[in-house]
């Protein structure tokens, strides 16, 4: 991890996925039925097996064991997963993680989150993650978070209901999720078949809840840029609203 990532952001990680899972379980526990479309292709109960399956796949990682679910060739497929078929794997595993009632879901949520905040493993750890891409303990908690956030906005849209993102939450999937992911390497993830800029691009990220960071890319990869590199673009953003 970075030095903005040390035991203080470990710390906030920690709270926010707690925060996160407990706001998801409690309004999911509360919807009136699981069949409600949340997505134009997920209903509530597909959403909830998507973050399941996801947290479960966590546990494994932080553990070192196998996925607790039974889904034919996941290992294989992750390992070449890139932008461009992060879809097919969502849909691979949700053909077959066939489980829809809450009631099941909710308590193996729970489960998975309990056993990654009471890990010992070393924040700064890594794990292979989507793409043979490398992740931090530190990262797979902040993207878990992210997930937790996304789809709860999902479903409480859905539902018509509230759903506040905090930014300081929301600003983990940056600094302890991509760019530790960029300082170590993604693999094959962010290969893309889309056409690329003759150039190189550098486009400089500025908030009040992330260091500062440049990315460039150019001859097909992503990297971070110095912290005196130029750049051709600056975002200001808030994070609770890019994620």
């Amino acid at each position: 991890m970075s030095e903005t990532a040390g035991p203080d952001r470990w710390n906030v990680a920690n709270t926010a996925l707690r925060a996160a899972a407990d706001r998801f379980t409690e309004m999911v526990a509360a919807a009136p039925s699981p069949t409600v479309m949340v997505t134009d292709d997920w209903t509530l109960a597909d959403t909830v097996a998507h973050v399941v399956s996801i947290a479960v796949l966590y546990v494994s990682r932080v553990d070192g064991t196998e996925v607790g679910i039974r889904v034919p060739g996941l290992e294989d497929m992750l390992a070449v997963t890139n932008v461009d078929t992060v879809a097919d794997v969502n849909s691979h595993v949700l053909a077959h993680f066939t489980e829809r009632e809450p009631e099941v879901l909710l308590p193996q949520l729970n489960t998975a989150i309990a056993r990654l905040l009471a890990t010992t493993a070393d924040p700064r750890s890594t794990v292979s993650w989507l793409g043979n891409a490398r992740v931090t303990a530190g990262g797979l908690f902040a993207h878990l978070t992210n997930e937790l956030l996304v789809h709860g906005w999902d479903i409480a849209r859905a539902l018509r209901r509230p759903w506040p993102m905090p930014d300081e939450h929301a600003a983990l999937y940056w600094d302890l999720f991509m760019f530790d992911m960029l300082r170590d390497s993604y693999g094959v993830l962010l290969n893309t078949e889309l056409p690329m800029p003759r150039h190189h691009v550098s486009v400089q990220f500025r908030s009040a809840f992330t260091p500062t960071t440049t990315l460039t890319l150019g001859d097909r990869r992503v990297w971070i840029a110095p912290p005196d590199a130029p750049f051709d673009v600056r975002v200001r953003f808030q994070p609770a609203r890019s994620t």
